[in-house]
């Protein structure tokens, strides 16, 4: 097709898109569905389809890479990158603020009462997720099993979210050869008129020659560019500081966390809570309701672990500095990995997308997923009602179910829902 479309034309709506892309990752990739297939027109329903699947198999959001994706091909690597960093970059500066307001000024009356209000909307929102994805991915007993075997996994015998995902992904894999039927349930819509849309086959084949050459190229650059700052703050900080273990931490999450935003909280939670004592419960639940709050990824609820991690236990540096260092290196290791992934593998995504086995450990890692929500379920909700010292807290429970039946029932939305909750909370505190 002759149409094109400009760079220009492509920033303008990367940068609207990041700053109106609230309602987590299912509202985002929707969002750009209706936006970039039926509306724009710049690419068709199963090339769509063919990049968010490949975005799922890989660690990080899902929805941040599917636009790095989709602007690679629009305009080559300049393109991806800045779809990628448009996405994030108003969340990052929002959540930087909202985060200072929160160890600044969490203790006042009135601020308190606000986020007394969230957790009780963010147990809800998070219950719902997992009947959403099970009922997406869970199609059969095989399926489900596995999600029940993750939960028990993760729940009661304290299995690494890691070790989870490996099994499930070489489950599938070996499922899909000697059982596809019950695995290989995920599938593309038929392909659109290629005629309608910018983005055509002989469009992208002229950006997208896979070979070692460019992959090794990627890795040289992007490499560095990863471990840069951990390096530069282990030279002026000492190779045991608490940077260096955010560093660390957050740079194996974006290499293991397969499954979407909500997977990335479960092994956070699992680690900067249980392993190394950063937060308490409590705080990662306060963390995951700004972050539902604000555009961009969910996964930003990162950079307030990072920020919150940093501004507590960082020595010798004010606390507001050392968490603004915290919070942006979480953020610069978590995100500048998924430029890598879509850079090399963007290439070689046709030949992926027709691997059999490929879709089946896709299958059971989506299943094992649901498990693991399961499990972060089951802990914000306990928090959530049974605060630490507090007994139960009934309050919160009808909080938790009249938005949890609001969405599940009414489709209530996700902001209107944490709003709501919250405006509740403060009149519940300050005024009855």
């Amino acid at each position: 097709m002759s149409r094109t479309i400009s760079f220009r034309e492509a920033f303008r709506y990367w940068l609207k898109l990041g700053f109106i892309s609230f309602g987590g990752p299912t509202g985002q990739i929707a969002m750009m569905h209706k936006d970039l297939v039926e509306k724009k027109k710049w690419i068709a329903e199963d090339h769509f389809l063919q990049a968010l699947n490949f975005c799922m198999l890989l660690p990080g959001p899902e929805a941040q890479q599917l636009a790095t994706y989709i602007g690679w091909l629009l305009h080559g690597i300049k393109g991806g990158i800045v779809a990628g960093v448009l996405f994030v970059l108003p969340s990052v500066f929002i959540l930087w603020g909202l985060s200072w307001m929160y160890v600044s000024l969490g203790h006042v009356p009135a601020v308190a009462a606000f986020f007394y209000g969230l957790k009780p909307a963010v147990a809800a929102i998070v219950a719902e997720a997992v009947i959403r994805i099970g009922k997406k991915s869970l199609k059969n007993e095989i399926l489900i099993s596995l999600a029940v075997f993750s939960f028990i996994g993760i729940y009661f015998l304290h299995v690494p979210f890691p070790a989870i995902i490996l099994a499930a992904g070489l489950i599938g894999y070996s499922g899909g050869k000697f059982l596809p039927a019950k695995f290989i349930v995920t599938g593309n819509n038929k392909p659109s008129n290629p005629s309608e849309y910018v983005i055509t086959d002989s469009h992208v084949s002229q950006g997208a020659q896979a070979g070692w050459r460019n992959s090794l190229k990627v890795v040289s650059i992007c490499l560095p560019l990863w471990f840069l700052p951990v390096i530069l703050l282990g030279l002026w900080r000492g190779w045991d500081d608490i940077f260096i273990d955010i560093g660390i931490l957050f740079s194996k999450a974006a290499m293991v966390t397969f499954g979407g935003a909500y997977a990335v909280l479960a092994y956070i939670s699992q680690e900067a809570v249980s392993h190394y004592g950063w937060l308490q419960p409590e705080q990662m639940i306060d963390g995951l309701g700004l972050a539902e709050t604000t555009p961009g990824p969910l996964i930003m609820v990162t950079q307030f672990v990072g920020y919150l991690a940093a501004y507590i236990n960082a020595k010798g540096i004010h606390p507001a500095v050392a968490g603004a260092i915290g919070g942006l290196l979480t953020t610069w290791v978590t995100f500048t990995p998924c430029f890598m992934w879509i850079f090399v593998g963007a290439p070689y995504i046709e030949r992926v997308r027709k691997n059999v086995k490929l879709n089946a450990a896709l299958s059971a890692i989506t299943a094992a997923v649901v498990g693991v929500v399961l499990n972060l379920s089951v802990i914000f909700t306990y928090h959530v009602l049974m605060p630490e010292g507090k007994g139960f807290d009934w309050y919160a429970l009808s909080v938790s179910m009249t938005a949890f039946v609001g969405m599940i029932y009414f489709r209530w939305g996700m902001i209107p829902v944490i709003i709501g909750s919250a405006a509740a909370g403060f009149v519940w505190k300050m005024i009855l």
